[in-house]
């Protein structure tokens, strides 16, 4: 597995993450013994950028890594996030960025991890009605702390990244990117890539529809969230689904999967961009870590562009657009 620079502050990571999230919530049904045997055949494959949220679950994923990597931390880049407040029901309470708050939910993340230390810590989302620089403030007393190591931003506009990198260097940008999922060039990536920051590509795989899987809307368990998706309903799903068998088309011609070939056209946009492609089993860990191999030629990437061309996606990624590129 080869690394990647995230940012301008010395991190290194694999250059394929894995993103926990689904291993405890929104992705139906949950196999905590096959989770975290999927976390230890990662690290045995050398990804080593693990990613969860206190939200995650809520606040039992982070509970669920920390016991994956209990006698390996040694091996582990970890992420984790705060922000998005909920409720132990699972209730939403709204976007915190205070920085009394900052401090609490990192002291909360560090006992549920079971760590000394976060590796990267994330503002998952940007609170509109506290100035950046209050939040990036109380992170920057983290890093003096010895609680965190290095700082993130998820979901940042890019006027906001600009303000948060005048109080402390941020190191990643976490955001959604994907072949359906392309806004991040209109300006975002221009931005960190300006300023020093890596980008850090959440839900590579567009939720699952890019890896072909999904060709039914009920093929969705019924608490599955993507149910309350706009892309993955009515009209936007067969529009969407288009634009798969289109990828998918590409992808048997180069003897790859779908997964695989997202993956690949992802990480070939830049090596400062690392995708953390969320699963909870081991096939597909090893599925999508296979992408890590496969090198596309000029004339591959053209046939992509082609076949998905920025804004092609129909629907808005998220039900309430209001919380991110804030």
């Amino acid at each position: 597995m080869k690394t990647r620079k995230l940012g301008s502050q010395g991190l290194e990571v694999s250059q394929l993450g894995l993103g926990c999230m689904g291993m405890s919530e929104f992705y139906g049904s949950r196999d905590e013994q096959e989770a975290i045997a999927t976390i230890h055949r990662a690290l045995e494959l050398g990804l080593n950028f693990l990613d969860t949220a206190d939200m995650y679950g809520p606040f039992t994923n982070e509970k669920l890594v920390g016991r994956a990597i209990k006698d390996r931390r040694d091996q582990v880049v970890l992420a984790t996030k705060f922000g998005n407040v909920r409720t132990e029901d699972g209730g939403w309470k709204g976007v915190n960025g205070r920085p009394e708050y900052v401090h609490q939910a990192c002291d909360a993340s560090l006992q549920r991890l079971g760590v000394e230390v976060i590796d990267l810590y994330y503002q998952h989302r940007v609170d509109s009605n506290v100035p950046i620089e209050d939040t990036v403030g109380a992170m920057k007393e983290l890093v003096q702390q010895g609680k965190v190591r290095y700082l993130g931003l998820s979901e940042a506009a890019p006027a906001t990244i600009r303000r948060a990198q005048a109080v402390h260097p941020i190191t990643a940008l976490q955001s959604e990117y994907s072949l359906w999922t392309r806004e991040p060039e209109d300006e975002i990536l221009a931005t960190v890539r300006e300023l020093g920051i890596g980008f850090v590509a959440y839900s590579p795989l567009g939720r699952g529809f890019l890896s072909g899987a999904i060709t039914r809307f009920e093929d969705l368990a019924a608490d599955d969230y993507r149910r309350n998706n706009p892309r993955f309903q009515g009209e936007n799903f067969s529009k969407n689904l288009q634009l798969v068998e289109k990828v998918k088309e590409i992808a048997e011609h180069k003897q790859v999967t779908s997964s695989q070939l997202a993956l690949a056209w992802l990480m070939a946009q830049g090596e400062d961009i690392v995708p953390i492609p969320g699963t909870k089993r081991r096939t597909y860990l090893e599925d999508n870590i296979a992408a890590t191999e496969i090198v596309l030629t000029p004339d591959e990437l053209n046939q992509i562009e082609t076949a998905a061309p920025k804004g092609i996606t129909a629907g808005d990624r998220y039900p309430d657009m209001s919380t991110v590129n804030r």
